[in-house]
């Protein structure tokens, strides 16, 4: 199939660890080459597997207090290239940058944070900057790139290499674009309207609503109503 991409280089970055190590490992049979970051690093090395931390990739030290470590032309180069381009081929020769053809990120918790009363400090820390980075641009390289943001995609992406020989599919690369990109426009409208509370402003100039579908009607008319984070789509027609 001509938009099969092989997955031979794979960028693991997780708060969320729920079913990595049974990814990373399964990505290892298919002899994709593992890089990761911090505790994501450690959980993989632990258990046996072989993984390369993202320092090692960028020739530059994760620094203060890890705000700093996936920002790095190596990553966001080798998860944008365009791999049938002969200029974005000559830059990355040019740079030493090698593609990434697999994203896993899930965010910093910060609606966890939130919700549990945390200080603002501590919330403010939890405001993922690399991650939402990362995954918005290998969803935009989704012609190359497979980009996961969903422990429960993990299935999905693990059944098409094992049906495609260590391939994805161009359609499943959409479809996890898709997610992709609704995660992080759900991600920064719970930033945005905690900072509105921290404000007291009711009416700020811009209200961002997002979140997860909680229950999905028989509709010819959809709109979308917020309830406690979760969206569901209603019917005029029932």
């Amino acid at each position: 199939m001509p938009d099969l991409r092989r997955i031979t280089r794979a960028l693991l970055s997780v708060s969320d660890k729920s079913g990595l190590i049974e990814l990373a490992r399964a990505l290892a049979s298919h002899g994709v080459e593992l890089v990761s970051t911090g505790g994501t690093a450690k959980a993989i090395a632990d258990a046996g597997l072989n993984v390369r931390d993202v320092a090692e990739l960028t020739d530059f030290p994760e620094m203060m207090d890890g705000r700093v470590k996936t920002l790095h032309p190596k990553v966001h180069g080798g998860l944008l290239t365009i791999r049938d381009d002969a200029a974005h081929a000559a830059s990355m020769k040019e740079h030493g940058i090698a593609p990434i053809d697999l994203l896993v990120v899930n965010l910093y918790p910060f609606e966890a944070t939130v919700a549990k009363g945390a200080a603002f400090d501590d919330c403010v820390e939890n405001i993922d900057i690399g991650g939402p980075a990362m995954i918005r641009g290998a969803a935009k390289n989704h012609n190359d790139v497979a980009v996961v943001v969903d422990t429960g995609d993990y299935a999905r992406v693990l059944d098409e290499l094992k049906q495609h020989g260590g391939a994805t599919t161009l359609s499943l690369r959409k479809s996890l674009a898709q997610k992709a990109y609704a995660r992080t426009a759900a991600y920064d409208a719970a930033i945005s309207n905690w900072f509105a509370v921290q404000l007291a402003t009711d009416a700020p100039d811009y209200r961002a609503i997002g979140g997860r579908l909680r229950q999905l009607a028989r509709s010819a008319t959809l709109a979308l109503l917020r309830d406690r984070g979760d969206l569901i789509l209603l019917s005029s027609t029932g």
